[in-house]
């Protein structure tokens, strides 16, 4: 599993920052590409990546704040544009649907793709032979949701020795064992499949959060989770602004991460107010609550790989 950050400002671009929009690379998992909203110039950032926007097989979006939503036009007619002809399914708030239909209308923009909407309410939001995704309402000053990726137990792997042992030969035979199917060898022998694989194997699980204050929901969706995606707009010193505006401050976002028991934050969603020299200092104080912290920044680079997250 792989997230490219595309944008990490808070309400509006800045010389440092693109607003709101972050892709998690699912496609070794079988996934795809799920784009978690889209703020103003998202295809722009896409071009500095090897991301391509017919790539995107789902999008999320957290919330109908224009730093999260007004780069959909321009993306959506670009896929069609670039040669994207697979159907595209939008999962977002009350209002998503009435808003991207009418900017598409006014505009003429006609998609060579079938749109599919999906309204978010609490609970599990779709379950498929890989993963299962659930969203909670976050605390935000309109409706806004987060989101709990968790990936489905992996089949324990082929223990090529135990099987060559028991006579199976080089070849498809050997998926059909990696696959869980039991085989018949040419002799009429039975080799099991549980007999020549080892123990499944756990998935990862990954939050990904709108903008909100602290709340619990956050705190459940975060729950043990491989890596935990919170937005930190403000610091320390300015709390009163943060809970004042529906967000949250660093040592709220690691908090959350504490609490839930997670095994890795990354802060994104960072005012600009906050310029490039500052941002040792805002990760540093995230540090002193929960050690395994990241601050991404635009083009940042993560994957999750053996139990372990990377900053590539």
């Amino acid at each position: 599993m792989e997230i490219v950050f595309l944008g990490t400002g808070a309400g509006m671009p800045s010389k440092q920052r693109n607003t709101s929009s972050l892709v998690l690379n699912l496609s070794a998992e079988e996934g795809g590409y799920w784009l978690f909203d889209c703020g103003e110039a998202t295809q722009h950032q896409l071009l500095h990546t090897t991301i391509k926007p017919r790539k995107i097989n789902k999008i999320f979006i957290t919330h109908l704040h224009g730093d999260h939503i007004f780069g959909l036009p321009g993306f959506l007619g670009s896929r069609s544009f670039l040669g994207g002809d697979e159907p595209l399914t939008i999962y977002g708030p009350k209002g998503i649907e009435e808003w991207i239909i009418t900017s598409l209308k006014l505009s003429k923009t006609h998609l060579t793709y079938t749109l599919h909407f999906v309204e978010l309410k609490e609970g599990f939001l779709f379950e498929d032979e890989h993963f299962k995704v659930e969203t909670k309402e976050l605390q935000h000053v309109i409706s806004c949701f987060g989101f709990r990726i968790e990936q489905k137990p992996l089949k324990g792997k082929l223990l090529i020795e135990k099987a060559i042992e028991a006579g199976v030969p080089k070849g498809p035979l050997l998926q059909k064992l990696k696959d869980g199917h039991d085989i018949v060898l040419d002799n009429g022998k039975t080799v099991y499949s549980k007999d020549v694989t080892g123990e499944p194997q756990t998935g990862f699980t990954v939050a990904i959060l709108g903008d909100t204050r602290f709340c619990e929901a956050a705190v459940e969706l975060s729950k043990e989770a491989d890596v935990v995606i919170h937005e930190a707009t403000f610091d320390l010193k300015t709390g009163d602004l943060a809970k004042e505006y529906g967000h949250s401050t660093i040592g709220d976002a690691a908090n959350v991460a504490k609490k839930a028991g997670a095994h890795s934050l990354i802060a994104n969603h960072i005012s600009a107010r906050f310029l490039p020299y500052h941002i040792a200092h805002l990760e540093q104080s995230g540090r002193e609550i929960f050690q395994n912290l990241h601050i991404a920044e635009d083009f940042s680079h993560f994957e999750w790989k053996d139990d372990k997250l990377i900053k590539k």
